[in-house]
């Protein structure tokens, strides 16, 4: 069940329709008009600088251009998340630290590594203790010696 917002302030959207008498034949709100002279401006840098010259096709793709990205933009803002927080995300969550996930090498020269013998296991060490014991060494006292029964 979905229940109606009791809030009349999401009901109003703050949009120019245009001139008195003569609306234009689309509706956008403010922020869209900001969004879309920074991206425009912006493509027309980035064309400029791929060597792009002015013309009437180059201007009208960036016309599309810019039209589809404010879309893209403005998907995400409403009254709840405001441009601002949306560019505050998106701007901590690329700085953010990252893991490093660049594989190391490490290079081991022979010469400098020292052979340390093996620990032998538990059972190696029992049959240690058995052979010891079958051998006649018994201990007396804190001392071992070697005697008969």
């Amino acid at each position: 069940m979905r229940l109606p917002v009791d809030d009349e302030i999401y009901n109003v959207n703050s949009v120019w329709l245009g001139p008195p008498n003569r609306t234009l034949p689309f509706r956008a709100r403010y922020v869209a008009y900001a969004v879309g002279a920074v991206v425009f401006v912006l493509l027309q840098m980035m064309e400029r600088r791929l060597g792009i010259g002015l013309g009437f096709f180059s201007l009208a793709y960036s016309l599309l251009a810019t039209v589809g990205l404010t879309r893209l933009i403005l998907s995400v803002v409403n009254p709840d998340r405001p441009l601002a927080a949306v560019l505050g995300a998106f701007v901590h969550e690329v700085s953010a630290p990252r893991d490093d996930l660049r594989e190391t090498t490490h290079t081991v020269r022979p010469a400098r590594v020292r052979a340390v013998p093996t620990r032998p296991s538990r059972a190696q060490r029992r049959a240690d203790r058995k052979s010891k014991r079958r051998s006649g060494l018994r201990k007396v006292k804190g001392t071992l010696s070697r005697g008969t029964r």
